[in-house]
């Protein structure tokens, strides 16, 4: 029995398949479904299938307890993409300028590794990842809905950037609009393709830990990014790393659970007088303008220059008016 069709008439009858269903209905549908100019349409569309049968369709997202019937794929990159070493990031969609900075640097310094960034094009975490991975590597998007749909509509400049250099998936066939349900259906795609998963930042309800959950029933690994206790974006990360999760406190404890030797650390600049006095305050805390000034000695226009200098090194972020240290990656 074709997989297309189980997932064509999935998207027409607004129904979850995993596998063709045994009524009256699908039969008649599977009688005048002319899979030949189904696949020509894709096609022109710039869409692949994968069906589940395929020896190309991820070994990872095979061996799970409920594998898709197959997927629809856009983008340049070749499927082989999605056999290489990946990792999940996921998180929450309102997220903290921290959980941001650290999503994207887990991004960039993962796939500078060689690893492969799975999330779900949600915003926040997900996107913050996705735009970390693109500067040094490839990404796969996850969606919760029709591959022809770019959701949220605001990441749909981010969707293209995805799909130049990596793979944008879904098992729901063009046509399929976005609705609540789907999304924890899409969520058991994103760690199913993951050799592991890491949640930067999760309230103690959210989607980010039923990805995590999912991961943890297919045995694979979970990490969590430690938060502050008195953040409610911390309380479901924290809550996992009490559960026995693995800490994440820079990008090569998430290449050692999966078993990949971390790149060597680029030597440090060497940063001396006001550089080396303002990032020294910063790598205590993050710290506003006006406390850095106080603690530095420095006049508001010299801060102003050291602080641009040290963001053009990368070793210094800000955001929401706080100025931190980029994310080590060892």
């Amino acid at each position: 029995m074709s997989e297309l069709a189980t997932a064509v008439f999935a998207a027409q009858s607004g129904a979850h398949l995993l596998d063709a269903p045994r009524t009256a209905r699908f039969a008649a549908f599977r009688r005048g479904f002319d899979e030949e100019s189904y696949r020509q349409d894709l096609s022109r569309r710039g869409v692949r299938w994968v069906p589940r049968g395929d020896p190309a369709f991820p070994a990872q997202l095979r061996s799970i307890h409920d594998p898709p019937p197959g997927l629809f794929v856009r983008g340049d990159a070749t499927l082989a993409l999605l056999e290489r070493p990946s990792i999940a990031v996921v998180g929450a969609r309102a997220c903290s300028a921290y959980g941001a900075s650290v999503a994207t640097t887990l991004g960039r310094e993962l796939a500078a590794a060689g690893v492969v960034v799975v999330s779900g094009l949600a915003r926040g975490i997900d996107a913050a990842a996705h735009r970390g991975c693109l500067e040094t590597g490839s990404t796969v998007a996850v969606l919760g809905c029709g591959i022809d749909r770019d959701y949220p509509r605001a990441h749909a400049t981010l969707a293209v950037q995805i799909a130049a250099s990596g793979l944008i998936v879904s098992e729901y066939a063009p046509g399929v609009e976005p609705a609540p349900w789907r999304f924890p259906a899409r969520n058991r795609l994103v760690a199913g393709l993951a050799r592991a998963t890491v949640v930067v930042e999760a309230r103690e309800r959210s989607g980010a830990l039923i990805t995590s959950d999912l991961a943890l029933d297919e045995g694979r690994e979970v990490l969590a990014v430690p938060g502050e206790i008195t953040s409610a974006l911390s309380k479901g990360t924290n809550a996992l790393l009490r559960l026995g999760a693995t800490p994440v406190t820079c990008a090569g404890d998430v290449l050692e659970a999966i078993g990949i030797e971390p790149l060597p650390p680029p030597d440090p600049p060497a940063l001396s007088g006001p550089a080396g006095r303002v990032r020294a305050v910063i790598a205590d805390a993050p710290a506003p303008a006006d406390e850095l000034i106080r603690r530095t000695g420095l006049a508001a226009g010299e801060l102003a220059a050291v602080l641009a200098e040290l963001e053009l090194l990368g070793l210094v972020t800000q955001a929401d008016g706080l100025y931190r240290e980029v994310m080590s990656s060892t």
